[in-house]
């Protein structure tokens, strides 16, 4: 079972692997961080302001700036963290600002130990440590309120950016606190821990819709991304990539054609000692439209290396012939004797299912800006993993990673993608050799062939039921490239039960579920042949978007093959015993809100119409957001499936934001959607065949159906919300399938073909 990062500080650093050890916060990175108007996040404050944390300060005109450690990349991450930070400051809303931290170790996420953002982790792992700093900052305004008011702080009240005594009707507010220069009270983590925080009863702030603070500047301009940096003489880079996704090289490059386009400068082979990437080119000139000319331009021959015939075809073959080796990979889970059950068995059921290459595509393509000054090389662009990012970049340049200063930027869109940093490897690379700043962005085909995309997988599922039709034994292979291992970041993977080594539990997470099931094993292999030719990332959903697509859709077909009700079946397995108690019951209850919401099992649908429910504790089992989702589709004779509305139940414990929740629930369910029925990319001859929207067709907004929403707030821990509903449509559609017309789809996309073949099976 996975377990989270508590400090991300690899030993060494190994150039020469593939799989890169990136150095880390431990390094000590003790640099002067110098402002400018491109990247507020690293302006120094003026010395009045009182900073009572790392991750705030007030300023003499009362204007409270949080620094957010998180990318944000359109989920609204630090309006949130501002909102927890208000709640126990008592700050008004109007004084509160956000902006975001660069790469200083002080940053580091306080419970991973690193600056990563992913996992639908923010919230959850940074509610209480933002609350302590809001709290701190609280009492420390209050006690030297109180000195200067000459009053007992025990007598003061704190509200809307106000400490007010309400016996002698005096008041300071937190401008006139700061400019006192009373506030000087200081927290060690002993002190943070001993702080009494707000009960629920007591929120003013939590909980409420207030307006995300980053809007504004995304309106009016203000908000700069990757894609917006200029700086003074800088020159742009195009790049030209391999035919093969990973494992080409250049042979000889011709530049005489480039050399006649105006502006002009080099083109750049790259030499990545991290193997980030292989066989890339970049042409640099003097604005990016004439680098698109003169990568255009380009004739370079390359060897294609040893992935240059494989195909998706070869990866799946390759993955059913590894699940067949009885010795292949390690156990995530090991429960009872699966095996042994199945012998005595009434009736045994086995399935396989499948997903393809998926692209992640954000609006915003890839870029970065690389700057040297001096020693320091300064890279501008929007990352989900600064920590490991600013060492990839150091290993480009040939440094020590203590001399990347990142400036983190807003992001159009990361899912996963901007976890990685082969954007800044061909900055880097081209500003060291032109002597300039340099800006990379890549074109949309650039990202979707060179995509860290979600990865092929395979899964044999085989489950077996006694004679009273309840389950009891369950085995569960899941075959695909490992995603996490390619990091090279031991922190990040996970002992393996049977002692044969880690494992990469983000490959396999979903398949611990919280049903009862006496004998349960889950096999995570990995798929070497795909982890070298399509080196994967991390999509958002990560494993449950493929293990809850076969867990979910196999409870049902247990469900079919035993005439129990698909739903009451899951509630019946939901028990609560032993490991699963607490996880069971939120779950069953969330299964249950969205099955009233929706009216399930209580109308009569239309010929060709269907109901499928699935239920998943994404995105851990340790870090678990239940959701449910009751699917209903209308099937057609051509097998074409049209979704008229999904219903998604979650329990989030403590809501923030409950607009900020449904935004983000709702984008999840439709980007399941769209994985579910139109997203697949293929592998032709070692390189990604789709290489624009117009062959990469994602869910078109022509597509919508309904989505109904019921968000459970029962004043638990604060969970995640960004990825967990991506994870439950998949199968709740395909059951709807089933449910609608008698066809069982196995393989993710969902595709009228697939139907049409199903029915007539």
């Amino acid at each position: 079972m996975n377990k989270h990062v508590k400090n991300l500080a690899p030993e060494t650093t190994d150039l020469s692997r593939r799989s890169f050890l990136v150095g880390t916060a431990a390094t000590g990175l003790v640099l002067g961080y110098a402002g400018s108007g491109i990247d507020q996040a690293l302006a120094a404050p003026a010395p009045a302001n009182f900073e009572p944390s790392v991750w705030y300060a007030i300023a003499p005109d009362g204007l409270v700036t949080v620094t957010c450690g998180k990318a944000d990349m359109g989920q609204h991450v630090a309006s949130t963290m501002a909102q927890i930070v208000a709640e126990e400051l008592g700050a008004n809303w109007k004084d509160m600002r956000v902006q975001l931290a660069s790469n200083d170790p002080k940053f580091n996420d306080p419970v991973l130990g690193a600056q990563i953002t992913g996992g639908s982790w923010s919230t959850m792992m940074n509610f209480d440590a933002m609350s302590r700093a809001g709290a701190a900052g609280r009492i420390a305004l209050t006690e030297a309120a109180a000195a200067s008011m000459g009053v007992p702080a025990g007598e003061l009240v704190v509200r809307d950016s106000k400490i007010s005594h309400p016996k002698s009707k005096k008041s300071m507010s937190f401008a006139e606190v700061v400019k006192s220069g009373k506030a000087t009270k200081t927290f060690t983590a002993d002190d943070l821990k001993a702080i009494k925080l707000k009960s629920p009863d007591q929120y003013t702030m939590i909980g409420v819709s207030v307006p995300q603070l980053d809007i504004p500047l995304k309106v009016n301009g203000t908000a700069k991304y990757g894609i917006d940096v200029m700086l003074p003489g800088m020159v742009y880079g195009a790049l030209v990539t391999p035919p093969v996704r990973y494992g080409a090289t250049v042979k000889s490059v011709d530049d005489s054609a480039a050399k006649k386009v105006p502006g002009f400068i080099k083109a750049v082979t790259l030499d990545d000692k991290t193997t980030t990437t292989t066989g890339w080119v970049v042409a640099v000139a003097n604005t990016y439209a004439n680098a698109k000319k003169a990568a255009a331009a380009l004739k370079i021959d390359y060897d294609g290396g040893p992935n240059a015939k494989l195909s998706s075809e070869s990866l799946l073959t390759e993955a059913k012939r590894l699940q067949g080796l009885s010795d292949s990979g390690q156990f995530f889970v090991k429960d009872g004797d699966p095996n042994a059950a199945f012998g005595t068995a009434a009736k045994v059921l086995e399935a396989e299912y499948t997903t393809n290459i998926n692209i992640h595509a954000p609006m915003e393509p890839m870029n970065a800006t690389a700057e040297f000054k001096g020693d320091i090389l300064h890279i501008y662009s929007g990352n989900q993993f600064a920590t490991r990012s600013g060492a990839i970049a150091a290993g480009a340049a040939g440094i020590d990673p203590k001399f990347v200063v990142m400036h983190q930027m807003w992001l159009g869109g990361g899912f996963g993608r901007r976890l990685d940093a082969d954007m800044m490897v061909p900055a880097v690379q081209a500003a060291k050799a032109v002597g300039k700043p340099v800006k990379v962005i890549y074109t949309r085909e650039n990202d979707m062939t060179m995509d860290f995309s979600r990865p092929l997988t395979y899964q044999k599922v085989k489950a077996g039921v006694d004679g009273d039709g309840k389950l009891v034994a369950l085995s569960h292979d899941v075959v695909s490239a490992w995603p996490t291992q390619r990091w090279g970041i031991p922190d990040f993977l996970s002992p393996s039960v049977d002692k044969k080594g880690p494992l990469d539990a983000f490959t396999v997470n979903g398949s611990d579920f919280f049903y009862t099931v006496p004998n349960h094993y889950v096999r995570a292999i990995k798929n070497e042949m795909a982890h070298n030719a399509t080196p994967s990332g991390q999509l958002r959903s990560v494993a449950p978007g493929w293990t809850f697509w076969a867990v979910e859709s196999m409870v049902d077909e247990i469900a079919h093959a035993t005439g129990k009700d698909p739903a009451l079946l899951r509630v019946e397995l939901l028990d609560g015993k032993g490991k699963n108690d607490g996880g069971a019951q939120r779950l069953r209850n969330t299964l249950l809100a969205a099955m009233g919401l929706a009216g399930y099992g209580t109308k009569k649908l239309p010929k060709g119409e269907g109901m499928g429910v699935a239920c998943v504790s994404s995105q851990e089992r340790a870090t678990a957001s239940w959701t449910a989702c009751v699917a209903h589709v209308a099937v057609a004779p051509s097998g074409e499936v049209t979704v008229k509305k999904l219903t998604v139940a979650t329990d989030v414990g403590t809501q923030v934001n409950p607009d900020g929740i449904r935004a983000q629930v709702e984008g999840a369910a439709l980007w399941g959607m769209s994985l579910a029925l139109f997203e697949k990319a293929t592998l032709k001859d070692g390189g990604i065949e789709q290489t624009n929207f117009d062959s990469y067709t994602p869910l078109r907004m022509s597509q919508l159906p309904e989505v109904a929403v019921n968000v459970i707030a029962n004043g638990e821990k604060a969970t995640g919300v960004g990825e967990p509903a991506v994870t439950v449509v998949a199968p709740a559609i395909g059951n709807a399938v089933f449910n609608a017309v008698g066809a069982r789809v196995r393989g993710l996309p969902i595709t009228a073909e697939a139907v049409k073949a199903a029915m007539k099976a």
